[in-house]
């Protein structure tokens, strides 16, 4: 085959004029320059303030590095998945759909598996910004007092007899304070009042909570419902189709990125690096502590759990490529999107976290308000001037660029679901369309799911745990993909590559792959949930009951012929057997054994 697969009847062509399918049912529109796709994925360097202050606790000295080398890593591994998204010029939804179809001769389940893996990796980015988001507005409309600031102190002189030497608080606090006095005692205390009864109602309201045994509590609080208005204005601007959202990212990245890439080189042409902060790299001695620690199985663990996490980030503009099925022109635009967006992830996430470390060192990052995400806007800010108005605008940006990544995400992951549904892998419903070309079915779908989750994280220790679980899935995608490359090499060399990658850096990101299997295994029980890693193994496996009643009732174990035809084969027919013989199995049994091993192995220090 020399080009990409000829419209059919179920399959409108690639232009505007083919919005709408024989059958009258809306389609997809072809819309979208390279441009256009590298805007929608701009919103992933700001992926990187979800996590820095995270990393910077588990991998201490190390974090900046760390970043580094994730980063490159992600880069290398994307020139696998251009090659991929140039074989399906007809298909949307990014490269776990066009990995996924590598596995369908040798396993029906393990390519839904890939897909709904990299769904759930990636949609938690509607939920954890959007909690971020909403701390950041609730703290600049309704902000909780200083401990220094002058109304805490008038409310302290006001009720300063308010508390008696013999009051059971204070014995309390002496109890656990035995080098302090009773004065101490009433001074703390009575801080803690003030800035209690200073602190907005709002702030602290919370309609209900609902445990969820083994995986947490959903708070529907203050934070939960900006969150939910915040997704319900993204879900809106997208309905309008993926031009009208590449419009609105292409504004936000002008007005994010250029400060936030000032905010990494001025403190390098300023002299405000401390070279100190960046120099003797070694891991902590345990996590989220301040002292130095050494390069033993302990501190290895903490790197492999650092560079667990980043992984969520560093890897996710391949997102650059979801959107093949609205590009005017795949066979050329496909390299370019993930290309020119992983030169400017590299730029940002290898930048920001050296200059963030180099400035406020090690104990810097370990401060409360950076590691939940809150103060880093303000932190950013500082990095630049001591100007209040500085720091207030750097605040602001904070929230449009989690808003950017929002959008990224929604608009990835609701592609991802889309196709999935075309393949048959995942229900029909999410394969429905407006008149925009918006994949509406998958969009709502994600509404709901991310509505769940965002009751989940609205506490800093929720969010870290939602985002632990779902880089599990995030991991084993890119191992299945990266896998897929060299299958789709064997099985399916009759499929124009408008790209090809180079066969040594074809070999080297199936290496790759193995190193993030370890990844997985070490890394997901490093921030403080010993079951992670099984919890989204649980979830993983929740895709067989869903696509064994697609498959099996719904199209009678038969796949749609559109994705039959993607692969060049007989739409009536069945799928042949794979060229690769036993050699997938062997991967996959390599990668399980990969994981118990470094699970069982690395033990956080």
């Amino acid at each position: 085959m020399t080009d990409f697969p000829q419209p059919t009847a179920n399959r409108p062509a690639g232009g505007a004029e083919g919005s709408q399918a024989a059958s009258g049912q809306n389609e997809m529109v072809r819309s979208l320059s390279w441009q256009g796709a590298f805007w929608v994925a701009a919103g992933v360097p700001p992926l990187v303030l979800f996590s820095i202050g995270g990393i910077a606790g588990v991998a201490g000295k190390v974090a900046f590095v760390i970043w580094i080398v994730s980063m490159t890593m992600g880069f290398l591994q994307s020139f696998t998945y251009a090659e991929m998204a140039g074989m399906f010029g007809n298909k949307s939804g990014g490269t776990s759909v066009y990995g996924a179809t590598a596995w369908m001769r040798y396993s029906k389940l393990i390519a839904p598996l890939s897909v709904w893996c990299n769904w759930f990796a990636w949609s938690p980015v509607l939920s954890l910004g959007c909690s971020i988001a909403a701390g950041y507005i609730l703290n600049a409309l309704f902000p909780i007092p200083d401990i220094t600031s002058p109304q805490v102190a008038e409310w302290i002189a006001a009720h300063a007899n308010s508390i008696a030497a013999t009051d059971p608080r204070v014995t309390e606090w002496l109890a656990a304070n035995p080098a302090g006095t009773s004065a101490d005692a009433i001074r703390a205390l009575l801080s803690t009042d003030a800035v209690a009864a200073l602190t907005p109602a709002i702030r602290t309201w919370e309609a209900f909570s609902i445990q969820l045994p083994a995986l947490g509590t959903l708070h529907f609080n203050s934070t939960f419902v900006v969150g939910v208005l915040i997704m319900l204005t993204m879900y809106t601007i997208q309905k309008r189709g993926i031009g009208t959202a590449a419009g609105v990212q292409k504004v936000l990245a002008i007005v994010v990125l250029l400060p936030l890439l000032a905010a990494g080189l001025i403190p390098i042409f300023t002299g405000s690096i401390n070279w100190s902060y960046v120099t003797n790299i070694v891991p902590p001695a345990a996590a989220y502590s301040a002292v130095d620690g050494a390069w033993n199985i302990g501190g290895w663990t903490l790197v492999l759990g650092g560079l667990y996490i980043t992984a969520w980030s560093t890897y996710a503009f391949e997102t650059a490529v979801c959107y093949t099925r609205e590009l005017r022109n795949p066979k050329t635009d496909t390299f370019k999107a993930i290309f020119y967006s992983g030169l400017l992830c590299m730029l940002f996430f290898m930048l920001i976290p050296f200059a963030f470390q180099g400035v406020y060192g090690h104990e810097g990052l370990l401060a409360p308000a950076i590691a939940d995400g809150s103060g880093i806007g303000a932190a950013l800010g500082g990095m630049i001037s001591s100007s209040g108005i500085v720091i207030h605008l750097f605040v602001l940006l904070m929230i449009l660029a989690l808003m950017m990544s929002i959008m990224t995400a929604g608009a990835g992951s609701s592609r991802t679901l889309y196709q999935g549904s075309r393949d048959g892998w995942l229900p029909k419903y999410l394969s429905k369309v407006n008149e925009n070309g918006a994949p509406v079915g998958a969009m709502r779908q994600d509404l709901v799911f991310n509505t769940f989750l965002l009751a989940l994280a609205s506490d800093p220790g929720g969010y870290f745990y939602v985002l632990a679980i779902s880089n599990v899935g995030y991991l084993m995608f890119n191992f299945l993909n990266l896998n897929a490359g060299w299958i789709h090499r064997i099985d399916s060399p009759h499929l124009d590559r408008p790209w090809k990658a180079p066969n040594v850096l074809l070999a080297f990101n199936t290496f790759l792959a193995f190193v993030n299997a370890m990844l997985l295994g070490a890394g997901a029980k490093v921030w403080g949930y010993s079951n992670a890693l099984w919890a989204g193994l649980i979830f993983a496996a929740m895709i067989v009951p869903v696509f064994a009643y697609r498959h099996w009732v719904v199209d009678k174990g038969r796949f749609p012929r559109e994705a039959m035809e993607d692969l060049g084969m007989d739409p009536d027919g069945d799928l042949p057997p794979g060229r690769a013989g036993i050699l997938p199995y062997l991967a996959l049994a390599g990668g399980v054994s990969v994981v118990l091993f470094s699970n069982w192995f690395f033990v956080p220090a």
